[in-house]
């Protein structure tokens, strides 16, 4: 993903809430987006998440008490959410993230009912 789009909003904040495990969003047509950590999570960017094409992404499952470690910038464009789990791959632009907010509840749903079919869990695992 090269860049952004010249007319794309740019966060103006971005704050991790360690206890609720959301990062808010502020952007700068005063948009806000909380975004679960969860979500951000099970969303990632990353190729290891979405795949190389169409039809490769892969259901991330157990991902529900994930928590982000560190946010990191990448230039002026997204940063790199560093997961609890060691996913630290995936790249955010703001474009990406405003996506996100914007469709939450679509997306959200859609996760959801992937996961049914699969008859998979948003627990973790526990480990024995």
């Amino acid at each position: 993903m090269s860049g952004l789009n010249p007319n794309s909003p740019i966060p103006t904040e971005i704050k991790l809430h360690q206890q609720s495990k959301v990062m808010e969003v502020v952007f700068n047509d005063d948009s806000r987006f909380n975004l679960p950590y969860e979500y951000l999570r099970v969303f990632s960017p990353s190729a290891e998440v979405r795949g190389h094409g169409p039809g490769q992404e892969v259901l991330q499952v157990g991902k529900k008490n994930i928590d982000i470690k560190a946010i990191e910038p990448v230039g002026q464009y997204a940063v790199v959410l560093v997961f609890s789990d060691g996913h630290d791959s995936g790249i955010y632009s703001w474009d990406y993230l405003y996506d996100l907010g914007a469709k939450q509840d679509f997306y959200w749903n859609s996760y959801l009912r992937r996961m049914d079919e699969a008859g998979a869990s948003r627990e973790s695992k526990a480990v024995v």
